[in-house]
Formats: structure tokens, C-alpha cells, sequence
């Protein structure tokens, strides 16, 4: 996909919903490789778009959702809520960067959506990666990912439902993460606006 700005973002294939484990943690993770020209990588380029990254990504979730699901956040958490019922609580995000990578991750704490054997393990994390073996000087290529690691899904079940509750959630709670996520990371043709939008409104430095 590309844009009259020279934004071009390519989406990279889904994963498969066959094949999805009975048991132990599942892994999901999706990419789309962005390419930009030099002077708007410079202006985004930096660790403030990490934070604005994560907080586009939650809103995302919200606007695609109706408002149904909703990220509430505080100290020492972050609780994904739909209809009052915490589907996901998180702890606190945990922000890393480098001259050529950042990421967020939020390490899973508990939640409906989390199996009993799946509490303190885990985590959600976006993150983005510089290629510095782009051929054409005059533009940059990074690719962003988003990953699930290590998650017990609650309705996959276990023992003799194990089969039936894994094929549930590969058709349901798995098949909307995927679409969600694809959506979120073709929405990213968006975030250079958002980004100096956000520039722009901040107040000037002391």
C-alpha cells in the first residue's frame, strides 16, 4: 500500500489459524514493513512515537470495537475492560529503545480471557525495527510487529475439551485478534499526521 507522501506499508501474511496447540502458551505475531523518505523518518524517528505507537494501538482497539472495549489504566496497571468484565489485565508497560529498534511490552498479569495456568506468564508487545539495508539512499525501511507470547487462552480449556475449546478459539477470540491487529498496523499510514499533530499541540520546551 502506498501513499502520494511516499508512505508505502506492506503487510505481512497472516498466521495461521490451523495447527493452534491444546496446550502450553500460544504465539501469535504480525508485521507490516514501512517505508518512508528521509526527512519524515528523521521527525518520527524518535521515543516519543514509541509512546504515541502503544496509545494509537489501544485506541485503535476501542474505535474498531465501538467503544466496547476500552483500556483503563493506572500506576501499576493496565486493565482491558468490555462491557465492565476485565478481559486482560496488564502490568505496567515496559519501554525500551535503541538507535535502530524500540518496543513496548505490557507483561500479562491475569483476566477472563486468561486461562488459570496462564496468570504472571506472558505478554503483548509492539515493536519496531530499523533495516539499514534499504538499497535507495533517499528513503528508510522499518518493520513493525505486533506479538502475543506465551498466552494461556481461557477458552481453549484443557484435558478432553482441550480439542473443541481450541478450535473455538482459533474461530473466534484468535480470528478477530488477527483482523484487529491487521487493521491497526495498516491504520500506521496515519501516524506521521498523528505524530506531528501531537508535536505541534505539546508545549514549548523551557
Amino acid at each position: 500500500m502506498s501513499r502520494p507522501d511516499g508512505i508505502e506499508i506492506e503487510l505481512m501474511p497472516d498466521p495461521v489459524r490451523r495447527g493452534v496447540a491444546h496446550q502450553g502458551g500460544l504465539e501469535c505475531a504480525q508485521s507490516a514493513v514501512i517505508t518512508v523518505g528521509q526527512d519524515l523518518f528523521r521527525e518520527i524517528w524518535q521515543p516519543s512515537t514509541l509512546d504515541l505507537l502503544a496509545r494509537s494501538y489501544w485506541k485503535y482497539i476501542e474505535k474498531r470495537s465501538l467503544g466496547l472495549i476500552r483500556m483503563r489504566e493506572d500506576d501499576e496497571s493496565r486493565v482491558v475492560r468490555a462491557v465492565g468484565l476485565p478481559l486482560l489485565r496488564f502490568q505496567s508497560p515496559k519501554f525500551e529503545t535503541g538507535d535502530d529498534f524500540g518496543r513496548v511490552t505490557w507483561p500479562i498479569d491475569r483476566g477472563v480471557l486468561v486461562a488459570r495456568d496462564g496468570r504472571g506468564q506472558g505478554y503483548l508487545r509492539i515493536s519496531v525495527e530499523l533495516d539499514e539495508h534499504l538499497p535507495d539512499e533517499g528513503r528508510r525501511r522499518f518493520t513493525v510487529t505486533s506479538e502475543v507470547a506465551n498466552f494461556y487462552p481461557f477458552i481453549r480449556s484443557s484435558g478432553r475439551f482441550a480439542r473443541a475449546g481450541t478450535w473455538i478459539y482459533s474461530q473466534t477470540q484468535l480470528r478477530f485478534h488477527i483482523a484487529v491487529t491487521k487493521g491497526f498496523l495498516r491504520s500506521l499510514e496515519g501516524l506521521p499526521a498523528e505524530f506531528l499533530k501531537t508535536s505541534s499541540s505539546a508545549p514549548p520546551s523551557p
